[in-house]
Order: structure tokens, then C-alpha cells, then sequence
């Protein structure tokens, strides 16, 4: 009986591999012939060689570890940077405390308590040759008129509705604001910032102050953000200055039917036994600039939380930082809307930033 596993003293299986080579190397030609393929290797050589984790890795060890005590020292260039912003927390401390007469006499301003003398609400505008002139002109041809409509021209107290009209002004703060919200916002009286005193961790607090209202008994809510400034030890190379990384609101004390909070719903429930049915009420969240003092708390314990938990999170501590960086010093910019267009105008305020660009998220 033959043998068929051998060919001349040749096994069958080498004659088949060696067909199979011959095959695979007749296919590899026509590939590599193919001018498509050749530019799509390349390509993809390209990126892989340009990559500079691929090039580290191809230096000697001696390098990596000089590289090494680069990053050692890059971590001690951190902790040093986190120190500076520390003092620069300190100056905004110093620096708060005198700008706050200013401040006091800002609002004193806009409630009416204080009426500015006519060296205080002197303003060379931009225009004021234009103005003069118009101004001249038109005293010599309507004296009498003018003197008419000035004797019943209004004279409200103070600046009416000063900070309401910031709130709707800038965008980052009318979103917030529902119709029912507004009534409330028009006896908010003045904003302060407070900086948390030397030696306690760093935070600031923002105190909204209110006129005696209908809505609630509160006369000041606050909402205090506490920040870290120190280099996470798991990614050193991320510290970009200080950060928010939690805040607590206030307890809002609402007068009887007046938390705009929440809402009252009614729902018919039937009783499975007996199958009837009866109406029930109930009180569920309801938007509200308002719970802007009940803010979702970071998670602590070690757990993460959801992506809309953390795009809220983060929204909250963006409005925080921009109410202490921008609406609280410059507000007659923001009701006039002059710091509005420079805002518009300016290529970072797609993130937070301030003089020592803290970050706010």
C-alpha cells in the first residue's frame, strides 16, 4: 500500500506550507504594489514614529531617569505655585477690606439712603463734546420747556431694581431666573464677597442682602464656596491654581405659601381595595433661581457622581466664581451693560479667569 504522506522523500505537509509561503508571498507583492496601501502604511508610520510617548520610550534608560528628576522637580515647581496662590488669597483678603467703603457707599447709592453730591455724579463721557453741544443748542431754543419736564420729571429713590437688572442682563444669571422669581429679586438690596480669615482653610462667601419682603424672613442668604489649593497627589501635573470644590447654601425661611422652591401638585389615587378614588396633594422641586442656596453637594465618600450631577456641580461653581470675580466689583458695568460687551469681547471668558486665572470648575 502506498504512502501518500510523503513526495519523493519530501513530507506532504512542508510542500503544502511551502505553497502556502509562496501564495502569501505573492499576495504581500501585489499589496505592496498598490500605491493606496503604501500611503495608508506610511501614514500610519508617520503618526506612530511623531507620537512623544513612542519617542520616550526609545531613549536609553540613563535618559528616562534624568526625565525622571525633571518630574520630581516639576512636582516641587506645584507645591510652590499652590503657595503663591495662598498669599494671593491673603492680598484679596487685605485688598477686599479697602474696597469695601466703597462698596457700603456703593449701595448706599442704590438704595437712596445717601444722596451723591455734584463732585460724586460728575462723568465725562465719551461723547461729552457731541453732548455739550446738543446740550447748548438746545437750552437756547427750549429753556422754558426744559424747565417744565424737569419739574415733573420722576425722581425715584435711589437706582430702582439695580441688581435685578444685572440679573437679567447677563445671560449666565437669567437662565436661572423664573417669572415668579422676579417680584424677589427686585427687593435684593446689595452682594458682598467674604474671604474666609487667615490661618482657616480658603473659601469665600457670597452674602445676598434683602430688603424687608413679602417672600421670606431672611434678611441675608448665603452661599459659601470652599476651595483647595494644593496638587492632587494622584495627578500633580494638573494643578492649574486654585479650585472650587465644594459649597453649602442657607436655609431659606419662607413665609406661608410663598417658597417659590416648590410646587403644589394634585393626583388622583384609587385604592386598590376598595377602588375608589380619591385626590391627593403634593409638593414636588420647582425651578427657581432660589435653589441656587440648596446646591448639589460633591461627592466625599468616595463615590462619583452621575454626568448631570456634575455638569450642575460645575455650572454652580462657575456662577459662584463669577459673581465674586465679576458681578460683585464691577456691577454698575453689568447693569449699564458696558462689562457685558467687553465680555463679548473677550477671547477667555470661555472659562473662568481672573488676575491669577483661579480656576473655577
Amino acid at each position: 500500500m502506498a504512502d501518500n504522506s510523503f513526495s519523493d522523500g519530501v513530507p506532504s505537509d512542508a510542500l503544502e506550507a511551502a505553497k502556502n509561503a509562496s501564495n502569501t508571498e505573492k499576495l504581500t507583492d501585489q499589496v505592496m504594489q498598490n500605491p493606496q496601501v503604501l500611503a495608508a502604511l506610511q501614514e500610519r508610520l508617520d503618526n506612530v514614529s511623531h507620537t512623544p510617548s513612542s519617542y520616550i520610550e526609545t531613549l536609553p534608560k540613563a535618559v528616562k531617569r534624568r526625565i525622571n528628576a525633571l518630574k520630581q522637580l516639576q512636582v516641587k515647581c506645584a507645591h510652590i505655585e499652590a503657595k503663591f496662590y495662598e498669599e494671593v488669597h491673603d492680598l484679596e483678603r487685605k485688598y477686599a477690606a479697602l474696597y469695601q467703603p466703597l462698596f457700603d457707599k456703593r449701595r448706599e447709592f442704590i438704595t437712596g439712603d445717601v444722596e451723591p453730591t455734584d463732585a460724586e455724579s460728575e462723568w465725562h463721557s465719551e461723547n461729552e463734546e457731541e453732548d455739550k453741544l446738543a446740550g447748548d443748542v438746545k437750552s437756547k431754543v427750549v429753556i422754558a420747556e426744559k424747565e417744565v419736564a424737569t419739574a415733573e420729571e420722576p425722581n425715584p429713590k435711589g437706582i430702582p431694581e439695580f441688581w435685578f437688572t444685572i440679573f437679567r442682563n447677563v445671560d449666565m444669571l437669567s437662565e436661572l431666573v423664573q417669572e415668579y422669581d422676579e417680584p424677589i429679586l427686585k427687593h435684593l438690596q446689595d452682594i458682598k464677597v467674604k474671604f474666609s480669615d487667615p490661618g482657616q482653610p480658603m473659601s469665600f462667601v457670597l452674602e445676598f442682602h434683602f430688603e424687608p419682603n413679602d417672600y421670606f424672613t431672611n434678611s441675608v442668604l448665603t452661599k459659601t464656596y470652599k476651595m483647595k489649593s494644593e496638587p492632587d497627589k494622584a495627578d500633580p501635573f494638573s494643578f492649574e491654581g486654585p479650585e472650587i470644590v465644594d459649597c453649602d447654601g442657607c436655609v431659606i425661611d419662607w413665609k406661608k405659601g410663598k417658597n417659590v422652591t416648590v410646587k403644589t401638585i394634585k393626583k388622583k389615587q384609587k385604592h386598590k381595595g376598595r377602588g375608589t378614588v380619591r385626590t391627593i396633594t403634593k409638593q414636588v422641586p420647582n425651578d427657581s433661581f432660589f435653589n441656587f442656596f440648596s446646591p448639589l453637594k460633591a461627592s466625599g465618600d468616595g463615590e462619583s457622581l452621575d454626568e448631570d450631577s456634575e455638569f450642575t456641580l460645575a455650572s454652580d461653581f462657575e456662577i459662584g466664581h463669577f459673581f465674586r470675580e465679576r458681578i460683585v466689583p464691577r456691577a454698575v458695568l453689568y447693569f449699564t451693560g458696558e462689562a457685558i460687551e467687553d465680555d463679548d469681547n473677550d477671547p477667555l471668558m470661555g472659562r473662568v479667569k481672573t488676575v491669577t486665572e483661579i480656576v473655577g470648575n
